[in-house]
């Protein structure tokens, strides 16, 4: 599998740490224990299109959210994430 960085171009899926799942939001400071652990614990094990964090590692050292089916691995898009490192333009 490859992926195309938008900071690098095409790398080899070894320069790349999967995360996981990109929807779940952490919850807010004062969440209840209940809202804590459903975001650590539980996960959806979708079938098709999911949204995914990878982080560049061999590379630009963005996180990158990326949309691979998980039934075939094609990677419909590749996009900075949002949040730390996300506006390594140009890096």
């Amino acid at each position: 599998m490859r992926i195309v960085c938008p900071f690098c171009g095409e790398r080899e899926l070894g320069e790349f740490t999967y995360l996981g799942d990109a929807k779940p939001a952490r919850p807010a400071a004062g969440a209840s224990e209940d809202d804590v652990f459903d975001y650590v614990y539980l996960r959806d094990n979708i079938a098709g299109a999911m949204s995914e964090h990878w982080y560049h590692a061999g590379g630009c050292r963005a996180w990158l959210k990326v949309t691979r089916n998980t039934l075939t691995h094609e990677i419909s898009s590749v996009e900075p994430a949002a949040g730390v490192g996300a506006a390594k333009v140009g890096a």
